[in-house]
């Protein structure tokens, strides 16, 4: 039987969040902790910072991360599973799940940069919206992660650099770290969308920037795509000694989901690949079952 997500009482989060607002401060001040890495030097985190930006399908459904309550019920089906790390995420959904004690003893990433909003003409004006280092540190979290869009052809990019390096900047100081998350993008002639480039060039380069960006790469973590092909993976990680984690999207049908984990088995062998950070895949998998898509990425590590 699938096992889906728990209900969630959204009602009563709207009732402490008007009476009591102090309560989320109070759960940040009061929720035990957890080293990064523990003792298997892996991670597995759930991802659920795609809202914020906009970008709200899965597969077929344009809307499909709407529904908060249902979003929230399956982010903790997920962290309630064994081996699963902690989440990624912005701070309406991080509250609601520090509200929920769904965070006690997890890992916690906050989501710094959404400013560049899904489909808008300044998608790659990338501008930090969401968490700022000295919010991460203020909530006890456990560090932070940055988008990193790249057009060679896109004004915004500039901009987005120079932020995307202060902020590494401001995190190596405040001694947290960030995971900055490169693509080398390109804009759709016909559509006008925006499209990632995950071949093993483009990947490559993305790397090499991102590793160079700040005055410290002490405390930067890397998170990448799977390249096309993915006997490609093993070169395009020779380009940094920084620790990664790979990154899983939207996959699609059932079958589309099975060519990602393999994916994702092979990649986790390279030596500076430390985990998994994953979303829509797990939390919205084709046949419902958020528990056994989840057991399932974990068993990867």
């Amino acid at each position: 039987m699938a096992r889906g997500p728990e209900p969630v009482d959204a009602g009563a989060l709207c009732r402490i969040r008007a009476r009591h607002p102090e309560a989320v401060a109070e759960a940040a001040a009061l929720r035990p902790r957890r080293t990064l890495l523990g003792d298997s030097g892996r991670l597995m985190i759930v991802a659920a910072d795609h809202p914020a930006r906009g970008s709200l399908g899965v597969g077929t459904d344009p809307l499909a991360m709407a529904g908060r309550a249902d979003l929230l019920g399956r982010l903790r089906l997920a962290l309630s599973r064994p081996g699963v790390d902690g989440v990624l995420a912005t701070a309406d959904i991080l509250d609601d799940l520090l509200l929920l004690g769904a965070l006690d003893g997890k890992v916690v990433l906050g989501s710094m940069n959404r400013g560049g909003l899904a489909g808008a003409s300044f998608e790659l004006d990338d501008r930090f919206t969401g968490y700022r280092p000295e919010d991460l540190r203020r909530m006890r979290f456990d560090a932070g992660k940055l988008l990193l869009r790249i057009d060679y052809d896109d004004p915004g990019t500039a901009r987005t650099l120079e932020s995307a390096a202060r902020a590494v900047d401001e995190m190596a100081r405040l001694r947290l770290p960030v995971f900055v998350e490169p693509f080398l993008c390109h804009r759709d002639p016909a559509s006008g969308n925006l499209r990632s480039d995950t071949g093993a060039e483009a990947v490559t380069r993305s790397i090499a920037i991102a590793s160079g960006l700040g005055g410290s790469s002490a405390y930067t973590w890397l998170k990448v795509p799977v390249t096309d092909d993915p006997d490609d993976m093993a070169r395009v990680m020779e380009t940094s000694t920084l620790p990664a984690v790979l990154l899983g999207g939207d996959v699609g049908p059932a079958d589309e989901g099975d060519t990602a984990f393999e994916k994702w088995r092979h990649a986790l062998q390279l030596p500076t690949v430390r985990g998994l950070v994953v979303g829509r895949s797990l939390l919205y998998p084709a046949d419902g079952d958020v528990a056994g898509a989840v057991d399932t990425a974990v068993g990867l590590l």
